[in-house]
């Protein structure tokens, strides 16, 4: 069976009636191709198949008929309902032009009443003993061949038709398919090679691609790195420049408490202090007023200015 894998969809692998020969010459059954409907094209190659409903018209009669007659040797070799289809007696024989079993006494009144039309029955013991490909053999050759035309498909073709023979004509036919198919077997080395060419780039640019990604990671990783740094280094300067802003706040805080303790002390002495006392204490006081009177109001420092720098590294950033 593995010889006749090919007579199945191309789409589902099954073996399936009614299957439907494209236009690119890939078979599919009626499931695959309604499956495939809104796409359009053959599943396996893409080809556009030119119907407009997307259902071939022409049917893939090579593979149906291998698939009725793979059906009818299976039934042989399995022994399965082998009977006469006149007279229900066991079947002997099978004839594939009447398409039916035979037993003996059937197949000697078809012999005689259609020896002149060459019907040749085989003998179903002789069929089990042998391959499919000897049944196909004995059953390719058919003696009523029917016209191609669709408006003549009732109509059988004579073979003493006067415009040809339709044996030559069949030889002829299969020659042209052969021709063509050696010319196409010779144009098929062309694109054989474009495609290892085109696989060839397919690949090249799958490294090509996998090294980029790999480029752009360290890269960003890169500068994620430089980033947080840089996170780092503006989040110490709002940092200190918060704790600057709260330093300048103590130190301006300690002061007015030592200028408030100083206005009061200078007061109590002029109350209260003997002259012993303004002269053992009036240097050291006088001292420490004077140091006050050289520090500077708050307005004349430094201010932090709103984080002017950091605001400046993070545009440019």
């Amino acid at each position: 069976e593995d010889d006749f894998q090919f007579i199945l969809c191309e789409g589902c692998r099954k073996e399936l009636p009614n299957l439907k020969l494209l236009t690119c010459l890939h078979t599919l059954c009626l499931h695959c191709l309604s499956e495939n409907k809104p796409v359009g094209q053959c599943p396996v190659c893409r080809t556009s198949i030119p119907q407009a409903s997307n259902i071939p018209n022409m049917d893939n009669l090579l593979f149906t008929n291998l698939q009725a007659r793979l059906k009818i040797y299976k039934r042989i070799v399995g022994r399965v309902d082998l009977f006469c289809d006149n007279c229900k007696k066991a079947g002997e024989f099978w004839c594939s032009e009447c398409k039916e079993f035979l037993c003996t006494r059937c197949f000697e009144a078809h012999q005689r009443y259609l020896k002149m039309e060459s019907h040749k029955a085989m003998r179903v013991i002789d069929i089990r003993a042998g391959s499919f490909k000897d049944f196909l053999k004995g059953t390719g050759k058919t003696s009523n061949l029917s016209c191609s035309d669709p408006t003549h498909k009732s109509q059988i073709v004579s073979h003493h038709a006067p415009f040809c023979d339709i044996r030559s004509e069949t030889q002829r036919r299969q020659e042209e398919l052969g021709t063509l198919s050696r010319e196409l077997k010779q144009k098929r080395s062309g694109f054989e090679a474009t495609y290892a060419g085109l696989k060839d780039e397919a690949a090249r640019l799958e490294r090509a691609q996998q090294e980029t990604r790999e480029l752009i990671r360290q890269r960003v990783e890169q500068l994620v790195g430089l980033i947080r740094r840089e996170e780092e280094e503006l989040l110490g300067l709002v940092e200190a420049g918060q704790e600057q802003s709260r330093r300048e706040l103590e130190r301006v805080e300690g002061v007015l408490r030592r200028m408030e303790a100083s206005e009061r002390l200078v007061e109590k002495m002029n109350l209260y202090a003997t002259e012993q006392e303004v002269m053992d204490m009036q240097p050291f006081i006088k001292d420490s007023l004077e140091e006050l009177l050289q520090l500077p109001v708050a307005g004349d420092r430094a201010q932090p200015g709103d984080f002017v720098e950091c605001r400046a590294r993070l545009r440019a950033l």
